[in-house]
């Protein structure tokens, strides 16, 4: 039935050709106008899985509540000094502000702003304000000093009194050391012309600044375009080009990073982009050396290249009129369309060959190619169809999408395989075919693996069963991060944040109906051994208010008048600064002279002097990366010895929105314990914080729930896609024998690629897992074309024409997916590695195992009448 209903569809072709291909070229013209007015693809990750799911409701009603904690651009500045950094902040925060509102919606610092500010040592434990403030009423003498003229001039006038503090005893070198010595060396680097990064704080406190200190954080909230490949690359390059403008460069010590979900979306596509142009050249240029192999002929190439464009064509137009836009999962579709529809032109092209070494005449030879073939394609084209549309029931949108495009593809590549490509060969008229397409070489092994049958048999069982222990150790990377490329500035910048649990992006957030709500609840959750801190806006009321503020006010009062600005006054000239700096030096070479005296005694000497004899620039090189920090650093302290009790009623209202819902529901925040980038650990964090708060989501979450849907999404399709596969090919080969001879080499080359992912320690993950549907798809088509054959009769498999079509038609498959495995993003690479890997596993399954497994055909077809080999029988 289906043999006779293609043939007479390739004859009605080949009676009008020109009328086919006319019609055929509309079509294309059609589909290629609607493209260019309706493509569209959408970056936006979010919409790659359902948002009817539960996990996902709670993630919108999240996101609505607190719409600024979404769709953001996290800018990471690094500063060569707490002061550096805090500077870089500033000046890049205030330019920013500025481009309110396109291509920026919001900008934000992260922490800091005047609130911290002013009332930063509160949030220090009793202890650590107390220490602060005891090693600023220490530091009071050249505080002071240098208050009262804040310049190269007033600092040397500071560094004077530490000789003479020392020989009156009420400070030793010891306690100088180590700022004078960091000190030194700030002025030795200016003066060498060398990058200085010196800290006040470093010199007021003698501690060296905390990784923390030195890292600052402005979160930006851009306007999106959806409809662009790279949605927030305008915001994104105004941030880079602003910081460049402001000098925040790591010539200048401030190195500013972006990250955060925007970013990393757009560098993805950017990455996944990279290279693709090579690839695809190399690619079709590969593919064109294959089929030349295959086909031996320039007009059948440019014929089946031709068909496999103009359904590449159609498919993509269908496409986009089914989904709307595409995603970056459903825009690989064109590689599957071009791996697997090419196998049905080949098919096609290598049966018309071996009819056309048969029949001289080429209208015959085509029309017997499609009555022989006709079958075999449209089985395989079903059950590909099947085992694609098997996802469209699930919840992983994305790949549900995929397969709605790719599986309508194959009813396409079906169609032009025997309408529009039969019509452009007769038009083309290739020359006749002396020889025969099979492989007549290949006789003998199949003659000897008859022979060996069941210990080949026997061998393969015990090979595979032996590797099933392997399958134990079969892992998934459910972490999304690994999937994109760490050298990629916003990946890079993250994994830097992951590292430091105070800045890594793996808190867990719940919706409360109230803060009163809010706290009852955060009470529970911390006392779970999973969770290292939990985050309310009561948080941000410091305990022990009435002792740190004693504490303050009392170092405010000692401070305070030293501290104060002095009244306007023209800066010193550099006279009286080489002056200063030169009885500074005095005082420290006659200290250096005495008994007991440190080292650091002669050096900074030294280093006076010759500060003092450098030139007026240098000198004002030296004021400028000493004295700038002293500024704002000064700044800092008079405002923090003004802090004053903080209430929730006081909370400025940038720190209340954040916290709280216009509609008064309040945002708690849960930190994890342990490693923040181990799966397990945060397997159990989510799981822990959970079974309190099943309203709960966030980052650990969405990871973990996301993988759920996922791999769920591939078992019910993968089952689904079995039985439909199953149902079809009962259909069409009435026996039950038939149907487990096509699909037990399919699953056994699922296994096998599963064990060999092991030995190869390649992991799956949410990209490569597509690999095994279109296992499904590509595998049984194979599996069908042998199994039809010997059902016919045909007692020479691997000798026949029909390896031929198999083998470069596999061949074709495995350079459009291998080529995935170029791209510089990883997850592309892994997809690309593991569709590879199946392909020849699916390939070995269909060329070696099939035929063994079959055995003798029930009723072996006799010698072919034309030229009495069996190689060339009926495929």
């Amino acid at each position: 039935m289906i043999e006779r209903t293609v043939a007479r569809i390739v004859a009605a072709a080949l009676r009008l050709p020109w009328l086919t291909v006319l019609l055929t070229i509309a079509l294309t013209a059609g589909a290629v106008q609607y493209i260019s007015t309706h493509f569209a693809i959408t970056t936006d990750t979010s919409q790659l899985i359902s948002s009817d799911l539960d996990w996902r409701q709670r993630e919108q009603q999240f996101d609505a509540a607190f719409p600024q904690h979404s769709d953001t651009i996290e800018v990471v500045i690094d500063g060569a000094t707490p002061e550096v950094a805090e500077a870089a902040a500033r000046k890049l925060h205030i330019a920013l502000s500025a481009k309110v509102p396109e291509p920026i919606e919001a900008v934000r610092r992260r922490e800091g702003g005047a609130f911290f500010e002013k009332n930063g040592l509160l949030y220090l434990s009793l202890d650590e304000v107390k220490q602060t403030t005891e090693n600023l009423i220490k530091a009071q003498p050249v505080l002071g000093t240098m208050a009262a003229d804040p310049t190269l001039n007033g600092l040397a006038k500071a560094l004077s009194f530490v000789p003479q503090g020392v020989e009156a005893e009420r400070a030793t070198w010891a306690d100088y050391d180590k700022p004078l010595t960091v000190l030194s060396g700030a002025i030795d680097d200016v003066l060498a012309g060398r990058p200085s990064s010196f800290s006040w704080d470093e010199l007021l406190t003698n501690t060296k600044p905390a990784p923390a200190d030195l890292r600052r954080f402005i979160e930006v909230k851009p306007v999106l375009d959806f409809g662009d490949l790279q949605p927030g690359a305008e915001a994104s390059d105004l941030i880079r080009e602003t910081a460049r403008q402001l000098d925040l460069t790591p010539e200048h010590g401030v190195r500013v990073r972006l990250t955060g979900s925007v970013p990393m979306a757009d560098e993805e596509f950017g990455t996944v982009a990279e290279g693709l142009a090579l690839n695809t050249a190399l690619t079709i240029a590969a593919v064109l050396v294959i089929l030349w192999l295959a086909l031996k002929s320039g007009r059948i190439i440019v014929a089946v290249i031709v068909s496999l464009f103009v359904g590449l064509a159609l498919t993509a137009a269908v496409g986009l009129a089914m989904v709307g836009a595409l995603n970056l999962i459903s825009v690989a579709f064109a590689v599957l369309f071009v791996g697997i529809g090419v196998d049905f032109g080949i098919q096609f092209s290598v049966r018309y060959r071996h009819e056309r070494h048969s029949l001289e005449a080429l209208r015959e030879a085509l029309v017997a190619a499609g009555r022989n073939a006709g079958k075999p394609l449209a089985l395989a084209a079903a059950a590909t169809m099947a085992g694609f549309y098997a996802f469209l029931p699930t919840a992983y949108r994305g790949v549900s999408e995929l397969g709605l495009i790719a599986g309508t593809g194959m009813v396409i590549a079906f169609l032009t395989s025997i309408t529009l490509l039969p019509a452009l060969l007769v038009l083309l008229n290739p020359p006749g075919e002396p020889d025969d397409v099979g492989y007549r070489m290949l006789a003998p092994v199949d003659r000897f693996m008859a022979r060996h049958r069941i210990a080949i048999l026997a061998i393969t069982a015990i090979a595979v069963a032996s590797g099933l222990p392997l399958l134990q150790r079969l892992t998934f990377d459910f972490n999304p991060i690994n999937l994109r490329s760490d050298k990629v500035e916003s990946v890079a910048t993250f994994n830097d944040l992951m590292k430091d649990p105070a800045t890594a992006p793996n808190t867990i957030d719940i919706l409360t109906p109230s803060l009163a709500d809010a706290k009852v609840l955060a009470e529970k959750i911390e006392h779970l051994p999973e969770v290292s801190r939990v985050v309310t806006l009561q948080s941000f009321v410091p305990d022990q208010q009435p002792e740190k503020l004693v504490v303050i006010q009392d170092a405010a009062g000692l401070l305070g008048p030293s501290l104060d600005e002095p009244a306007a006054q023209p800066p010193p000239t550099d006279e009286a600064m080489k002056a200063t700096l030169k009885d500074a030096a005095t005082g420290f070479a006659d200290a250096a002279k005495k008994a007991g005296a440190s080292p650091i005694a002669a050096r900074m000497a030294d280093v006076l002097g010759r500060l003092a004899n450098a030139t007026p620039e240098q000198r004002t090189a030296v004021d400028r990366a000493l004295m700038d920090g002293f500024k704002l650093r000064l700044s800092q302290i008079r405002t923090a010895l003004g802090a004053e009790a903080v209430t929730l009623q006081s909370l400025p209202e940038d720190i209340v929105s954040d916290w709280t819902a216009k509609d008064g529901r309040a945002r708690i925040q849960v930190a994890p314990t342990g490693d923040g980038n181990d799966n397990a650990n945060l397997r159990r964090f989510a799981t822990a914080v959970l079974a309190v708060a099943p309203e709960a989501t966030g980052v650990p979450i969405l990871i973990q729930e996301s993988a759920k849907t996922v791999v769920t999404a591939f078992i019910q399709a993968g089952a689904l896609a079995l039985v439909s596969i199953t149902l079809i090919l009962y259909v069409a080969l009435r026996r039950v024998s038939d149907v487990l001879m096509t699909l037990v080499p399919l699953l056994l080359a699922g296994v096998v690629t599963l064990e060999l992912c092991v030995l190869l320690g390649l992991p799956l993950n949410f990209a490569n897992i597509i690999a095994l549907p279109v296992l499904l798809g590509v595998g049984v088509a194979f599996k069908i074309y042998y199994v039809l054959a010997w059902r016919d009769g045909e007692t020479s498999l691997l000798a026949s024409s029909l390896t031929r079509a198999v083998l470069f038609s596999a061949m074709t498959t495995a350079v459009a997916f291998g080529s995935l495995f170029f791209s510089s993003h990883p997850g592309t690479s892994s997809m690309g590695e593991l569709l590879a890997l199946s392909l020849c596993t699916t390939l070995a399954a269909a060329v070696l195992f099939q035929p063994i497994l079959m055995g003798p055909p029930r009723d072996a077809k006799k010698p072919n009448p034309v030229d009495g080999d069996p190689a060339s029988s009926t495929v």
